[in-house]
């Protein structure tokens, strides 16, 4: 009994252990950026649930395969930990191809042994033919788990499809650059680096889908003296193609055209307030540009 204890307390640590770094991660992600504004709440609590589901559904279905090898007299920690960190559907498919056969153990010397034999390969012993019927058995155990296994993955796929469904529409996705809220995008970007740092926002980028934003929020700590600056390169730039910078501030909305700049960009903030600003650069055709933004 406290041999299965101690079998089990890896499952009774490490779920809860995971289930706060999901929550920990999202945590940090909300601190650290503007957290879903922009997003309808639907949209995370549908991404949390997926991972939530996805969790149970690979544990759900590591307990069925602990069981199953323990009964097999297999190693049942190895296959769970594959199972569990395969994802379910590849993993069962390594545990169903590798799976070995049932075994019980001879009455006589203790000897593990096919349930299909007729005699102990170790002593001689004859099996009688009613042991057969453990072989039965084995495909039936523990089916709560595998059912509750299979609802589990149902509701996953379930919350998956609703996401993409949600964000392929754009439904509860704010998509305008001149908005107060964070700015989404359901296009794709080609970035060799992005970051800010010591307040210096550096963007370099070769290519990026029809009217792509990258922002990055900024604080003014005085509007009446300080200018923003930005210094933007645009390598390659098609017939068409434009680079606008937008400056988003509550209700007050500017945009610039900084395509061909002949130098650095000073750009006062006077008409804005002190505090968080919201800097924006839409790419529209644009590649292989290099930008260095920053507020002093």
């Amino acid at each position: 009994m406290n041999k299965a204890k101690k079998n089990r307390l890896p499952f009774y640590i490490g779920i809860p252990v995971i289930l706060f770094l999901i929550f920990l991660r999202f945590g940090i992600y909300f601190v650290k950026s503007d957290g879903f504004s922009g997003l309808s709440l639907l949209l995370p609590v549908l991404l949390l649930c997926f991972i939530l589901f996805a969790l149970c559904t690979s544990s759900l279905f590591a307990a069925w395969v602990y069981q199953d090898c323990k009964r097999r007299g297999d190693d049942p920690v190895l296959w769970a930990v594959v199972v569990f960190a395969a994802t379910p559907f590849i993993g069962l498919l390594i545990y169903f191809l590798r799976r070995p056969e049932t075994k019980t153990v001879c009455p006589a010397c203790g000897q593990r042994i096919s349930v299909k034999a007729n005699y102990c390969e170790k002593c001689g012993t004859p099996i009688e033919k009613e042991d057969h019927k453990v072989m039965e058995k084995q495909g039936t155990h523990h089916l709560e788990l595998m059912i509750a296994g299979i609802v589990s993955m149902v509701l996953m796929l379930v919350c998956l499809a609703s996401f993409i469904a949600s964000a392929a529409t754009g439904n509860g996705i704010n998509t305008d650059v001149a908005s107060n809220s964070r700015v989404w995008n359901l296009g794709t970007i080609n970035m060799n680096y992005s970051s800010y740092k010591d307040d210096v926002w550096k963007l370099d980028f070769k290519s990026a889908s029809e009217g792509f934003v990258k922002e990055q929020s900024m604080t003014v700590a005085d509007a009446e003296t300080q200018l923003l600056y930005a210094d933007i390169s645009c390598g390659t730039v098609p017939d068409g193609a434009m680079l606008i910078l937008w400056l988003v501030q509550g209700d007050l909305v500017k945009s610039i055209d900084v395509t061909n700049l002949s130098g650095p960009l000073k750009y006062p903030l006077n008409e804005f307030e002190n505090g968080k600003i919201h800097v924006r650069l839409q790419i529209n055709g644009v590649e292989n540009t290099v930008s260095e933004i920053y507020i002093q």
